[in-house]
């Protein structure tokens, strides 16, 4: 199931199976031979893995042990919500992460706070009470060079890419997200509505993810509940043409960043200083701190000379 569309790039698409999990789930868990692990509450069923079950206080998730070496990906993410819950009595969500560090439970949809990396979010519970413009289960992705955190509280805004309302849950169809990371631009797409057709979600352009990091994907409920399942998830490399000025500006990077984005913390690094420019600078400073101080010692030496023409 590739993706079309007007702006999807030329592509040849492969399947890479070390980075994909997909029925019957052989060898997941495993101490020594699968290609994923589990954690919590995550547990291995016929037909999905289920990070949580509709109860409260569980945290789960599965992640992979390879690293991606990939340049350019889609990631295609087959997940089902559902549980007893009524509207907004339900909770809390589930993320697909692409991190440096792995394994790690913590807050954020049961993962880690402060990570290096994207995580995409399927937020099903509003916690910020005024919540007039958006409407929940809510989408949203966020990438993080680790100084950022996560605000919970305000389901993630301060901190959000972009986002998109995706009513995901209880629903008798097949849901499908796919992440797609090309050329620096990350896109999310969804096809929740049963019509097998993707909708755009999230498009960002500039963005800039390290090589060798982690897929993985974690859920979380607390006072609410649902069943977070997960059907697949499969990886495909990308393969795309580029310019020489696009090889150029897709240098591989080693913090994560978004250019342009006015977040804390997340500005671009700044090219380092050439040796001549160093020089030149540290040349000047000097000058004018030897010039500083002459003039200092004239101005000194008159106010001596007047002071001892009082005493005369």
């Amino acid at each position: 199931m590739g993706l079309g569309g007007p702006r999807a790039e030329q592509t040849e698409e492969h399947l890479k199976r070390e980075h994909s999990l997909s029925k019957p789930y052989q060898g997941v868990g495993s101490a020594s031979s699968g290609l994923w692990d589990l954690q919590g509450n995550a547990m291995v069923m016929t037909q999905y893995i289920r990070l949580t079950p509709d109860l409260q206080s569980k945290q789960g998730a599965v992640w992979n042990r390879v690293p991606c070496y990939l340049r350019d990906w889609e990631m295609q993410v087959h997940f089902k919500i559902h549980g007893q819950g009524k509207k907004n009595l339900n909770g809390d969500g589930f993320a697909i992460w692409y991190t440096k560090d792995r394994m790690q439970p913590g807050p954020v949809f049961g993962s880690k706070d402060n990570f290096l990396g994207l995580g995409v979010f399927v937020d099903t519970y509003p916690n910020e009470e005024k919540q007039q413009e958006r409407v929940f289960p809510y989408i949203s992705a966020m990438v993080n060079n680790g100084s950022l955190t996560y605000d919970h509280d305000r389901d993630g805004r301060p901190t959000e890419l972009g986002g998109c309302t995706a009513m995901v849950r209880n629903l008798n169809h097949d849901t499908f997200l796919v992440i797609r990371y090309v050329k620096r631009r990350l896109t999310v797409l969804i096809d929740i509505d049963g019509k097998h057709e993707w909708r755009d979600c999230i498009d960002v352009p500039g963005v800039r993810l390290p090589r060798g990091y982690y897929f993985g994907t974690s859920s979380v409920t607390g006072d609410l509940s649902d069943n977070h399942d997960i059907i697949s998830l499969k990886l495909y490399q990308l393969t795309v043409e580029r310019t020489p000025e696009e090889e150029k500006r897709d240098r591989e990077v080693y913090l994560p960043v978004v250019d342009n984005l006015k977040l804390p913390g997340m500005e671009a690094p700044l090219e380092p200083m050439s040796g001549l420019a160093l020089f030149l600078i540290v040349f000047f400073s000097l000058v004018a701190i030897v010039f500083a101080i002459v003039i200092g010692v004239i101005i000194y030496n008159k106010w001596q000379e007047q002071s001892r023409k009082h005493f005369y």
